[in-house]
């Protein structure tokens, strides 16, 4: 979890109108789909056995501030493409941060950009929050 970056993840998930957002919606937002992001890839990670990462060649040079590292995952089935998107952050915490994941060609932010859109333009920051909470809750009580 320390490699993600998930406020620049929320942000992007929410698009333009987070600039908008409190920074007390934003926390709430961020926190809220922090535990619906790990939930969700911890329990697809933990449903699968005896798993193998094979990562790509990386193409980047030295002074890249933004990278895409391709891995291949194979497990009992077909091998699986799961890329990440990375950037190089300063300061306290400094190092490669996750800020997007593409499984099988699909970037997990951009899926969500769509859902949250939908949900602010029918309930505003406010009701995609709670929605979020919801979701989250309901979730909890199936693990």
């Amino acid at each position: 979890m320390p490699n993600m970056n998930f406020k620049r993840m929320t942000a992007a998930a929410v698009g333009p109108s987070w600039r908008q957002v409190t920074p007390e919606q934003q926390r709430r937002l961020q926190e809220e789909f922090k535990i619906l992001l790990v939930r969700t890839y911890a329990g697809a990670v933990a449903q699968a056995n005896d798993l193998s990462f094979t990562v790509k060649p990386l193409r980047a040079a030295t002074d890249d501030k933004e990278v895409v590292v391709r891995t291949e995952v194979k497990g009992r089935g077909d091998p699986i493409a799961l890329d990440y998107r990375l950037e190089k952050t300063p300061g306290e915490g400094a190092g490669w941060k996750i800020y997007n994941l593409n499984v099988m060609g699909v970037w997990l932010v951009e899926t969500y950009r769509s859902q949250f859109a939908q949900e602010m333009s029918a309930k505003g920051v406010d009701g995609l929050i709670e929605k979020l909470a919801q979701r989250n809750k309901s979730n909890a009580k199936r693990s």
